[in-house]
């Protein structure tokens, strides 16, 4: 299945000269939403995985959806002020400024197998902040995965010490 074909397009998003890539036309497909799911879980189900780690907000759909599959926990990265509990933080760099996330501090014990899940790589600064978070708790980071990868903007080069899995790949910007 050509998965792009279930991805809208969305020309000067969120700002001009960004074209982005919107999984909401592949999630109101069933079938193109049961590939992906089965591509993502593919990729993993032999891993041995505890825990699934979603970033917010778009990795929590797919990211529930595989911690349920393989049989494990699901845990919810967000923006700062959205966790009620006692939680750690990760400041990180975008191209237009810094942003942060937060994790609850006893969501990931040492030793924990943990897929981080995302539904895009760009330039590969969010995922690899959320990394160094989860290896700050003591997980141990067995996979990172994504729908889409843009891998003209070489974010799998922040994500070297990592098993990279994405499942549609752009290598321009159009």
């Amino acid at each position: 299945m050509d998965l792009k074909t279930y991805i809208r397009n969305v020309k000067d998003f969120p700002k001009p000269g960004i074209m982005f890539r919107d999984i909401t036309t592949l999630l109101k497909d069933p079938e193109a939403f049961d590939f992906t799911l089965n591509q993502l879980y593919a990729f993993a189900k032999d891993l041995n995985i505890n825990k699934v780690v979603g970033i917010e907000s778009r990795g929590f759909i797919f990211g529930s959806l595989l911690a349920h599959k393989l049989k494990c926990g699901f845990i919810p990265v967000r923006k700062p002020g959205k966790l009620p509990a006692e939680k750690v933080s990760v400041s990180y760099s975008l191209e237009y400024g810094e942003d942060k996330l937060e994790i609850h501090k006893d969501a990931i014990q040492p030793g924990d197998k943990v897929l981080v899940h995302d539904d895009l790589l760009a330039t590969g600064g969010t995922m690899n902040a959320v990394c160094q978070l989860i290896e700050k708790l003591g997980g141990k980071i067995v996979q990172v995965s994504f729908i889409i990868e843009l891998s003209f903007l070489n974010g799998r080069d922040k994500l070297k010490s990592y098993d990279v899995r994405s499942i549609v790949n752009y290598e321009d910007e159009e």
